[in-house]
Order: C-alpha cells, then sequence, then structure tokens
C-alpha cells in the first residue's frame, strides 16, 4: 500500500494581517508551518483551527506571547525532517549532514523554490502587507513517500 500523502501549508511574514486569502489556500493542510514575523498572537489560534501548526519567532515578533515561540524547529513529516527558522542566514547546521528534507525559511517576503544537495529551500514569501512591489504569497508542499513537491501560491488580493 502506498504511504498516505501530506499536505503541508507554509507562511511566514504576517506581520499581524492573516489575509481570508492565506486561510483558504491553506485549507485541506495536515499541518502548517509558520516561518516568523507572526505580528499578533491571535494569528497562530486562527492557524490552528485550520490545522496542527508549528511557529518560530521572527525578528519582530515581541513580548511575552513570542518569548515561547523557538527560535529553531525541526518538523518531521514521515520520513523528512523539514527545519525551520526565520532568517537563512543564521543557518548554523548543514543541512545536509544533518539528514534535513528541507530547510523552511521567510524574512526575505521573497517566494523562493530551490535545491541544494537534495535539499530543499523554501521561503513561502509574505503573505502579510504587501511590500514593495513583491507578490503576497504563501506555500504548499506536498508530501508523498520519498516526494517533495512544493509550490508557491500567489494570493490574489
Amino acid at each position: 500500500m502506498p504511504a498516505r500523502a501530506f499536505v503541508i501549508g507554509v507562511i511566514s511574514d504576517t506581520h499581524g494581517l492573516l489575509r481570508p486569502e492565506a486561510l483558504d489556500a491553506l485549507r485541506g493542510s495536515d499541518l502548517i508551518i509558520h516561518a516568523g514575523d507572526v505580528g499578533k498572537p491571535e494569528l497562530i489560534d486562527r492557524l490552528e483551527d485550520v490545522a496542527p501548526t508549528h511557529v518560530v519567532r521572527g525578528n519582530i515578533d515581541h513580548g511575552d506571547w513570542a518569548a515561547a515561540l523557538p527560535m529553531r524547529e525541526l518538523v518531521e513529516v514521515g520520513r523528512h525532517r523539514f527545519f525551520v527558522l526565520h532568517d537563512i542566514s543564521q543557518l548554523d547546521a548543514d543541512p545536509v549532514a544533518s539528514g534535513f528534507a528541507a530547510v523552511v525559511f521567510g524574512h526575505s517576503h521573497r517566494p523562493s523554490i530551490e535545491t541544494h544537495s537534495g535539499v530543499l529551500l523554501l521561503n513561502p514569501g509574505s503573505a502579510g502587507p504587501r511590500r514593495f512591489k513583491l507578490p503576497v504569497t504563501v506555500a504548499r508542499v506536498m508530501v508523498s513517500g520519498r516526494d517533495l513537491r512544493p509550490e508557491i501560491v500567489e494570493l490574489q488580493v
């Protein structure tokens, strides 16, 4: 029997704004990863209403609620290990040697999907207030057996 497929919703840089379009794009996810710069703690509760949510602290996240968030988190989905942090420049581990399938990050507001030495590097972009002329985006990763199929989803806002 084939392994069950999982859908991971990925969001970052909401900066206190959780758009209905972002929630709609994340519906159907088996779990959600928020790669920091949440902005307001109630956003986490709203994401949790959609699916179990893993959140790391970003550079704008302050206060008691934010202090409880980890700076980094390892999220395991099946046999895959997703390393999550806000700013990729603070990555202090070798993703290949550490056995990570993916590194998920935000901070730049620029969506990107790259693969280096077999490791997925995923920035879902920013789902919060529009910055410059960058698109407003989230991402999804379909996980099936050994396969990771990432996609950037541009929100029509």
